[in-house]
């Protein structure tokens, strides 16, 4: 079912003052909201598929992600990422020392669950440093594994050992940082210890001149070092002011991360035009775009950098690569939302943006059709109300 645009804003704006929590009303109305967030995903699709035959040197990585520049370059985490075991995430360090708005756990920063001192969380298990050659006898190695969860660097000499033991067992290894905190002492020493790659999130400071700074002497060590970082516009004004500066360390590769959003940091983004992506994660569309703006400079320029695509559909074929070598049923994937449910009011911006137009439009079937619901969606919301009435009475009269 193709609704038309007009039909979408007049059943989204009326959805968007129902309470989320309804649940009857938006399972019976269900096939109204896939329908819009397909239409809206098409027509986006169309534009970024437009971008992208602007750059004729751009790659597509057997259909998961695209690229462009020097293919010897592409991370090794990726390629683990998206052909092998998938994103084997080792989590340690549940602080950090920035607040970036970005963040996805912006808004519950204080309640990350703590760690226990000594332990590291492996597979959503809690596992001793002592135990890792045990766990590396007895399971199958992983082709790769990220420090992820959150600035490794508050405590980056607990990090060491493990890396170690990772590194002799012949496992590719990434990390994540801000690099605010990065030292020639402690970088030379996490190199020494085995760590393969290390990537700068360069938009938690827009660029400073201390993580460049830290960027150069991680150069000099590692032998892969780059840039992952949320495709903003923030970190673009910043990027293109010292553009040629980052350009010039001679970086492996840029990770353009499309950014999407979850319930802990969509509060800061608010009114911002969105799209999902296979009824998946929700990203504002200039994330992407940005991408191409990048890319496309890149390849009019020459950059030797790489410029990866890390888009939602490269998550999309990581959730499917991951879940075929997990054993999963043939289409069985984990790539969902970051929310219980569609919240409508998020999507009027783009809706109500008279320059995004849905691609094919059909008209609804007369039961589907707003004037004639109403009725019916009011009766929902009267026994909704009144069950509510009930179970706070029931709970009353127990007290």
């Amino acid at each position: 079912m193709n609704i038309s645009k007009k039909d979408a804003i007049e059943w989204f704006k009326y959805l968007a003052d129902i309470p989320s929590d309804n649940e009857e009303i938006f399972k019976k109305y269900d096939v109204i909201i896939r329908s819009t967030l397909r239409q809206i995903e098409r027509s986006y699709m169309d534009r970024i598929k437009r971008m992208q035959e602007e750059i004729s040197s751009l790659e597509n990585f057997k259909g998961r992600t695209f690229f462009l520049g020097d293919k010897e370059k592409f991370p090794k985490g990726c390629i683990s990422c998206l052909f092998g075991d998938g994103l084997g995430g080792v989590r340690k360090t549940h602080t950090c020392n920035l607040t970036c708005k970005f963040c996805y756990y912006h808004d519950t920063m204080d309640e990350v669950e703590v760690i226990p001192d000594g332990m590291w969380d492996i597979g959503d298990t809690l596992y001793e440093e002592e135990d890792i050659d045990l766990l590396l006898s007895t399971q199958k190695k992983p082709s790769g594994i990220a420090y992820v969860y959150l600035e490794p660097f508050m405590e980056i000499e607990k990090y060491y050992g493990i890396v170690k033991k990772f590194s002799d067992a012949g496992v590719h290894q990434h990390m994540y940082t801000n690099g605010t905190l990065s030292t020639e002492e402690n970088l030379k020493a996490l190199a020494e210890a085995g760590l393969d790659e290390l990537r700068f999130n360069l938009g938690a400071t827009n660029c400073s001149d201390k993580v460049i700074e830290a960027m150069k002497i991680a150069r000099k060590y590692f032998k892969s070092v780059g840039i992952e970082t949320p495709m903003t516009p923030e970190f673009y004004e910043a990027f293109m002011k010292k553009k040629d500066e980052i350009l010039a360390i001679g970086l492996d590769f840029i990770n353009c991360a499309e950014f999407h959003l979850g319930p802990d940091n969509i509060n800061n983004y608010s009114g911002e035009k969105f799209y999902t992506y296979r009824n998946g994660y929700l990203s504002p569309t200039w994330s992407r775009e940005i991408t191409y703006k990048i890319m496309k400079m890149a390849a009019e320029e020459g950059w030797e950098m790489l410029v990866h695509d890390c888009s939602n559909h490269t998550k999309y074929a990581r959730e499917i690569n991951k879940a075929s070598k997990q054993g999963n049923p043939f289409g069985a994937h984990n790539y969902v939302s970051e929310f219980e449910r569609t919240l409508p009011h998020l999507f009027l911006p783009i809706l109500e943006d008279e320059e995004f137009i849905f691609l094919k439009e059909e008209e609804l079937p007369a039961d589907l059709k707003l004037e004639n619901c109403k009725e019916h969606i009011q009766e929902l919301i009267e026994d909704y109300n009144n069950d509510d009435f009930y179970e706070d009475f029931e709970e009353y009269l127990e007290d």
